[in-house]
């Protein structure tokens, strides 16, 4: 079996997000989204809310579990018997970020790669924080994130 993960804080998930985990879920049998739990980094959702919204969004995809994890990513792979990490890039900024952690991580555990899927050009420039911001303001994030939390992204800002 063929299984995937892909990390993230999700903070909260974003059509961006959704993108590649369809996307990831088409090329493994099995995708894990693994939540960060960074007790250094105070997220707006707690990481409960996080699965919860992630656990929504994917509801239709049949091949996705949701858990979350803390630690180094590559011990959170081994766990959950995964030798591919997702990881999205959406512009040439990312690359550089994104190609130092996965050096790292194939320093670590030589038997995981890691995937880049570039995301849908229409996502290039949206990020959580960008969504929180937006919300904060009272600002439409209806293009930004799924229908079934846009009402807990707001009461959350407020």
């Amino acid at each position: 079996m063929r299984k995937g993960i892909y990390p993230g804080s999700f903070d909260p998930v974003t059509f961006g997000h959704l993108d590649i985990i369809r996307r990831a879920s088409d090329l493994v049998d099995e995708l894990v989204i693994a939540v960060l739990r960074n007790n250094a980094k105070k997220g707006l959702f707690s990481v409960e809310e996080r699965m919860e919204f992630l656990e929504r969004v994917t509801e239709g995809i049949s091949n996705v579990k949701v858990i979350s994890f803390d630690g180094l990513l590559v011990d959170c792979a081994v766990e959950y018997g995964t030798h591919t990490i997702i990881r999205g890039l959406r512009a040439v900024t990312d690359f550089e970020y994104e190609l130092q952690l996965a050096q790292t991580n194939k320093r670590l555990r030589p038997d995981i790669d890691t995937v880049f899927l570039t995301t849908n050009v229409q996502y290039a420039y949206l990020s959580s924080s960008v969504v929180r911001e937006i919300a904060g303001y009272g600002g439409d994030i209806s293009h930004f994130v799924p229908e079934c939390i846009i009402k807990d992204v707001y009461k959350k800002v407020k």
